[in-house]
């Protein structure tokens, strides 16, 4: 994955006066924290942290006050209404480390024919990789598999390096069959208003 560099400036005004100021100036408030050390409160570019955060589970590489740190997202917070970044917690890592994060699940191939439907039960796997290493999401197939198919996390082949960090038995995705309303109580319903 690559790293995407910002450049930071400490943040000195506190609350939420502040905070609409920083905004204005289409800067975004922010937490760095991790490691034991005290945290500490930044501000960053909003269009390139905006443009940074499409990236799932992305290594951003700050420059504060001369000295690099790597961070990952930990908690991004949006404005409900018009969706722009308000706030951003960053978690300080290092080269080498593990770090347990969620990544997206996605499916892929044909079910068995029949009507069947692919619930998601988890949308997201909680795995366990190198800091630098981290994938965007990972791909399962669902090809042939009919209504009552379970597929449990433990199934999903993980990216080199990753190992799966929450329960190996939960199902993530499972098969439905379609549900159709029963034609007899289409045929009830018209003649109870008849």
């Amino acid at each position: 994955m690559a790293e995407v560099k910002l450049d930071a400036q400490i943040r000195t005004e506190f609350g939420k006066g502040a905070a609409r100021r920083t905004r204005r100036a289409n800067l975004v408030p922010a937490v760095v924290y991790g490691h034991g050390a005290e945290p500490v409160h930044i501000n960053l570019p909003g269009h390139d942290l905006m443009m940074a955060l499409k990236t799932a589970n992305v290594l951003i590489g700050l420059e504060i006050e001369g000295k690099d740190t790597l961070v990952i997202p930990k908690a991004v917070q949006r404005n409900a209404l018009k969706g722009n970044i308000e706030h951003v917690d960053l978690l300080t890592v290092k080269r080498g480390e593990k770090v347990s994060v969620e990544i997206a699940v996605h499916a892929e191939g044909d079910l068995a024919p029949g009507g069947n439907l692919l619930e998601y039960v988890q949308a997201t796997l909680l795995i366990e990789a190198e800091a630098t290493h981290l994938p965007e999401s990972v791909t399962v197939s669902v090809a042939g598999l009919d209504a009552g198919a379970s597929v449990l996390a433990k199934d999903i082949p993980l990216p080199k390096g990753a190992a799966l960090a929450g329960d190996e038995e939960a199902i993530v995705l499972q098969v439905v069959a379609a549900q159709a309303e029963e034609p007899a109580a289409e045929a009830e319903a018209e003649g109870a208003e008849a």
